[in-house]
C-alpha cells in the first residue's frame, strides 16, 4: 500500500472518530464544541480526500474501499451518541432510517459489485445532497449550544429531517435501478 495525502486525510476521518466520541461525552467546558469543530474537519475531508486522490491520479484501492466505510461510521457512530444523548422516540426513527439505508445501500452495491453491475448503483447526486445534509446537521447537534442567538441543536435537528427523506428517495433510486437484477432467478 502507497501512502499519500488522499490516504492520509481518509485514515484521519477515520483516527478521529473515537476522538470525536470521546469529547462529546467528557465533562470539560466546550469539549463539545471542540468535538463539533473535529467533525466538522473530518467531514470536510470526505470531500476533499476524494477531490484530491481524482486530480492526482493518487487513487488506490485501498482508499477506494476505506472513504465510504469512514464515512458511514462517522455517520453512524455520531448519530448513535447523539440519540444516547437525547433519547426519544423521533430522533431513534431518524437515526435508525439513516443507518438503515448505509446498511442497505452498502449491501446492495456489495451484491451489485459481485454481479458485475456496480457502476448501476453508483453515487448519485441525491446521496451527494443527502450527505452534505446529514453531515451539516450532526455538526449542528453536536455543537449544541446557541451561539449568537442560534439555536444550532434546534436547526440540525430539523435539518436531520430533511437528510432522512433525501436518504429515503436515494435509496429507493438506488433499489429501483438494482430492480431488474433481484427478479431475476439464478441459474
Amino acid at each position: 500500500m502507497r501512502l499519500n495525502l488522499p490516504l492520509i486525510l481518509t485514515m484521519a476521518r477515520v483516527a478521529v472518530i473515537p476522538v470525536v466520541l470521546a469529547l462529546f461525552y467528557v465533562p470539560w467546558a466546550h469539549a463539545r464544541q471542540v468535538a463539533c469543530v473535529l467533525y466538522a474537519a473530518a467531514a470536510f475531508t470526505d470531500w476533499l480526500d476524494g477531490y484530491l486522490a481524482r486530480r492526482w491520479k493518487q487513487t488506490t484501492r485501498f482508499g477506494a474501499f476505506l472513504d465510504p466505510v469512514a464515512d458511514k461510521l462517522l455517520v453512524a457512530v455520531c448519530l448513535v451518541m447523539l440519540l444516547r444523548d437525547a433519547p426519544g422516540s423521533v430522533l431513534g426513527i431518524l437515526v435508525a432510517i439513516i443507518i438503515g439505508r448505509e446498511i442497505t445501500i452498502s449491501a446492495l452495491r456489495e451484491w451489485m459489485a459481485e454481479l458485475g453491475a456496480r457502476t448501476s448503483v453508483a453515487v448519485s447526486w441525491i446521496g451527494k445532497w443527502k450527505t452534505g445534509f446529514q453531515m451539516t446537521a450532526i455538526g449542528m447537534m453536536i455543537w449544541k449550544i446557541p451561539l449568537f442567538g442560534v439555536p444550532w441543536y434546534d436547526i440540525g435537528y430539523w435539518l436531520l429531517f430533511v437528510a432522512a427523506a433525501l436518504t429515503i428517495w436515494s435509496m429507493v433510486n438506488y433499489l429501483r435501478a438494482a430492480w431488474p437484477m433481484m427478479r431475476e432467478t439464478g441459474a
